[in-house]
């Protein structure tokens, strides 16, 4: 018998996680109820006609920066979720940084909770923070719904007293055992302070802060200490491990052999390493500083080879976005480092992914829905097309070119450095839980149904 619907999503080529299939969408009460055959339907039902289009399932962005509470002039849930929107993201994480105060306790939490809700286009989940004195309170964090915790290996920057620290070895051991026991997932930027800090020290002593400066004190080998010394530590404690922006082939390869070795191991990569090099950080300057840095064309390669043999598990934006006068400096170290680039994450993949490199649209999808929601316990509602899921979708026209503007973003202060970027693919329409969020011919809803998302169960990606 044919399931009570409310919304029919029809007549698409719809991208499932093993293949893809000319199939019809019955959605009831924002979850999807069956896929079947195109059929036709009578006018006691609303359908959306998708001839032409490919239906993906709507990206899951676990790597954001919104900055709120506390800096929405930076940000905002509001902006940033309506740029995600527009890229047929449907839903994100937002991490416990740079926002003030940073998410490492259950009250600061409550505080982020609050700013978010009724101001995301989309749903959300959110980090927890491991920081130096915070071990004690992860479990209260684990408590509130979050969906994993986030450190630094290396200094993350910022000014005054409620800001995001580093943890030192002492802290990630002990937080890892108590993130183990917790069940979560702990996600580390991974590039070794004191390679980093002693080769921008002799830097800066010396005169030299240029762009060439600032690659040059963030070598390949400070993310390859990094992620070797994490895995030694996982291998002690038993913690689960995210690699978040991994920016090199040696890294992955590492990673990679943990993963042989039976360690629970992921690894991201973010689509300025794949789409921009070393030289892009030269022509764009501050617009394109990142941490790790971009790398070379050659590096790029690699990295792409990577991706085709199935090593990179997670695609992510991680949009860490800045007001434009903290990019004004002439001093690359001084300068606020950060790319923006959440709107065009799903469409970077396909043109580079899809079209020029002809990485199946399962593969593609899996990297940036599938696998992140199965990671970070969302996968009982999210990151599938599957019955029983949450009806959050994406319509594609693959065959529609378009050129990114600036007047096309909608994150708050439009500083992409893919403006001018010539995409083959064009996002049509995002729909979050069957409510339809972003329409190319008339934009953006006037509500923002976004919801926060707990974590569910999970944790690890199924292959």
């Amino acid at each position: 018998m044919q399931p009570e619907l409310d919304l029919i999503i029809a007549g698409g080529t719809v991208v499932l996680s093993d293949r893809v299939a000319k199939l019809d969408i019955g959605i009831r009460n924002g979850t999807i109820q069956s896929l079947t055959p195109p059929m036709t339907y009578g006018n006691e039902i609303t359908v959306i006609q998708a001839e032409g289009l490919h239906i993906l399932p709507g990206t899951v962005d676990i790597h954001v920066h919104f900055n709120e509470p506390g800096l929405g002039s930076w940000e905002g849930f509001q902006t940033g979720s309506a740029a995600l929107a527009a890229g047929g993201m449907t839903t994100y994480v937002d991490m416990p940084l740079n926002g003030v105060p940073p998410t490492v306790n259950a009250e600061h939490l409550a505080t982020k909770k609050t700013a978010a809700e009724h101001h995301s286009y989309v749903d959300y989940a959110l980090w927890g923070g491991l920081v130096e004195g915070n071990v004690a309170q992860l479990e209260e964090l684990s408590v509130g719904g979050i969906v994993g915790f986030k450190a630094f290996m290396s200094e993350p920057g910022g000014e005054g007293e409620e800001i995001f620290t580093r943890a030192d070895d002492d802290t990630l051991l002990a937080g890892m055992k108590e993130i183990a026991r917790l069940g979560h997932v702990l996600a580390l930027h991974a590039e070794d302070e004191s390679t980093v800090s002693t080769l921008a020290h002799q830097a800066i002593a010396q005169g030299k802060t240029g762009v060439r400066d600032y690659l040059d004190s963030r070598p390949i080998v400070a993310e390859v200490i990094a992620v070797q010394r994490a895995l030694d530590y996982s291998r002690q404690t038993g913690c689960a491990l995210h690699f978040v922006h991994i920016s090199s082939r040696e890294a992955v390869d590492i990673i990679t052999a943990a993963k042989q070795e039976g360690l629970n191991v992921t690894v991201e990569m973010c689509p300025h390493y794949l789409v921009l090099t070393d030289q892009d950080m030269v022509n764009q300057g501050v617009l394109a500083k990142c941490a790790p840095p971009l790398r070379s064309a050659e590096e790029q390669s690699a990295l792409w080879d990577a991706v085709s043999l199935g090593l990179i598990d997670i695609i992510a934006s991680d949009h860490s976005p800045c007001p434009p006068e903290m990019k004004q400096s002439t001093n690359f170290f001084e300068a606020w480092g950060g790319i923006s680039g959440a709107q065009s994450t799903l469409l970077l993949m396909l043109e580079e992914g899809y079209h020029q490199r002809q990485i199946p649209l399962p593969a593609i999808t899996n990297m940036l829905s599938k696998n992140p929601a199965q990671r970070l316990g969302l996968a009982q509602s999210k990151g599938q097309i599957e019955i029983g899921l949450d009806a959050d979708l994406v319509l594609v026209d693959l065959n529609q070119p378009n050129t990114l503007d600036k007047e096309d973003l909608y994150d708050k202060h439009r500083q992409s450095p893919y403006i001018g970027y010539s995409f083959s693919s064009t996002v049509q329409k995002t729909i979050v839980r069957g409510h339809i969020v972003y329409d190319q011919s008339s934009g953006l809803t006037d509500t923002c149904v976004g919801q926060f998302v707990a974590y569910q169960t999970g944790g690890v990606i199924h292959g």
